[in-house]
């Protein structure tokens, strides 16, 4: 594996130096740095370009570069190696997993996977407009839907009933069921049974968002250095999660129709790991679904040796009727289902839920006590009535209409650009080979203001790679494949 620390961030910045400003062109050059440090877009560890380049593509004096770059290391943003060039510093508690990139990786080893997933979180809040003087144009990397895909009159319609109802006042003033709010959970409960998955109220719990449902997952079953399996590619900030939690990683590879059986069960043979993290439906990045043939074999491995299986599916509104889900087949009894409705409905309300057997829901219910107490009673009480009448249905079925025509036009725009499809496009998001390494074309984009979700970002080792994440809903602009195909 190569260290992450060589690789380069092409010159440049979201904006041209301004030769007649008040400040100089070396505090210019070090402010434009120093802001894509401070907001994460360059993680610790980033190379800056050498200073013979950087002058070269500023057409500045090789002096003003060395001035510019010697006000961020008076700032402690960089430092100088000798021989080497200049490095966005680690902070101290990052220095481990810094270190950790210098290891030969073994593919059959348990590591704490190194990440810097909230670059990518972060800048799609740049995109919102947050003062933090980065500006983005675009985000083609981002996991969500537009914004103005889910503007909708029932949000603000279902609200109003609420207060009319006299609902607002209890679930304002008083602190909501630890588990909950009880008619959310009967609508949720409703809900999966239509999935055919079998799950009493009193089996599910509420949380703020699907991340928090795996937070409270990882603090109820894991201690600090147990291992837990996890599909590659897969989401970064899973990884960044359990990295926190300080567990070791077992990287399976994921394929078209699920993980590698083969390693697995090698490494589940091998390490006795707690759980294993995945994505049976609309997978992030490949957007691939699993077989049903894999779903039972996998869960005939966590049986066999002990682990549980944690089901991400929070696409589940954008899934095809029909998809195979681990947790319909085996109805909890080895697995646990979480999801969410940010994808779908509204990502400012942060409501998620768990589904699991009893007694893993009361250990749930402790760690949601001990993190947050309640989660918000007034958007899920709003929640549960748009559950009940239908409405987030028919929102569900206007965004997969409207999804399936971007897709097409993402998909014929991307391969005019010289991309190929890893996997068959479905679903929000593509899994596309650029033929360039993207963590190095992420660095390019990012100074014609596009914020790219390069591929090393979704491998537990982080290796440089070739493909990248798009999202379909947010790759529809020729000015952006322009500006791609000039970086590449």
């Amino acid at each position: 594996m190569r260290d992450s620390s060589n690789t380069e961030v092409q010159p440049g910045a979201a904006s041209p130096l301004q030769r007649k400003a008040s400040t100089t062109l070396a505090e210019q050059l070090s402010a434009q740095f120093a802001a894509r440090i401070r907001n994460r877009l360059l993680p610790p560890g980033s190379r800056l370009p050498s200073v013979r380049d950087c002058a070269r593509h500023h057409s500045l004096s090789t002096q003003t570069v060395v001035a510019a770059y010697d006000r961020l290391q008076a700032q402690g943003l960089v430092e100088a190696r000798p021989q080497r060039g200049y490095f966005v510093r680690a902070s101290a508690d990052e220095l481990p997993t810094t270190a950790l990139r210098d290891r030969t990786p073994d593919p059959a080893a348990p590591l704490t996977a190194p990440t810097h997933a909230t670059a990518l979180v972060r800048g799609m809040f740049h995109q919102m407009g947050t003062g933090s003087g980065v500006s983005l144009r675009g985000a083609p990397g981002s996991g969500v839907l537009p914004a103005q895909w889910l503007e909708s009159p029932a949000l603000g319609a279902v609200l109003r009933r609420v207060a009319r109802a006299g609902e607002l006042e209890q679930a304002s003033l008083h602190y909501g069921h630890p588990m909950g709010d009880p008619l959310l959970r009967e609508a949720l409960s409703k809900q999966l049974a239509a999935l055919s998955l079998h799950a009493p109220a009193q089996q599910i719990v509420t949380t703020g968002g699907a991340s928090q449902a795996l937070d409270l997952v990882l603090r109820a079953l894991t201690r600090p250095g147990d291992a837990v399996l996890v599909e590659s590619p897969g989401w970064a900030m899973q990884f960044a999660q359990m990295a926190h939690h300080g567990l070791k990683l077992l990287p399976v590879p994921r394929g078209a129709d699920g993980p590698d059986l083969a390693v697995l069960e090698q490494l589940a043979r091998a390490h006795a790991p707690r759980l294993f993290i995945c994505v049976s439906v609309l997978h992030n990045p490949t957007g691939q679904s699993l077989s049903a043939a894999s779903a039972h074999r996998v869960l005939q491995l966590a049986q066999r040796h002990g682990f549980q299986v944690v089901e991400d599916d929070v696409y589940a509104a954008l899934a095809e009727a029909g998809s195979p889900r681990m947790s319909v087949l085996d109805q909890l009894e080895h697995t646990i289902y979480l999801s969410g409705f940010s994808k779908i409905l509204a990502p400012g309300w942060r409501v998620g839920f768990v589904a699991a057997a009893p007694a893993i829901v009361e250990r749930l219910i402790d760690q949601k006590l001990l993190a947050v107490l309640t989660t918000p009673a007034l958007t899920e009480r709003a929640l549960a009535h748009l559950l009940e009448q239908g409405q987030l249905r028919r929102i569900t079925q206007q965004v997969r209409d409207r999804l399936d025509a971007a897709r097409a036009r993402a998909v014929r725009l991307a391969e005019k650009a010289g991309c190929r499809f890893v996997t068959p496009p479905r679903g929000l998001l593509g899994w596309v080979d650029t033929g360039a390494d993207t963590a190095m074309l992420a660095q390019r984009l990012l100074d014609a203001g596009y914020l790219l979700a390069p591929g090393h970002l979704f491998d537990p080792l982080q290796q440089p790679t070739t493909r990248m994440r798009i999202n379909f809903t947010q790759t529809q602009d020729e000015t952006f494949w322009r500006a791609f195909r000039a970086a590449v």
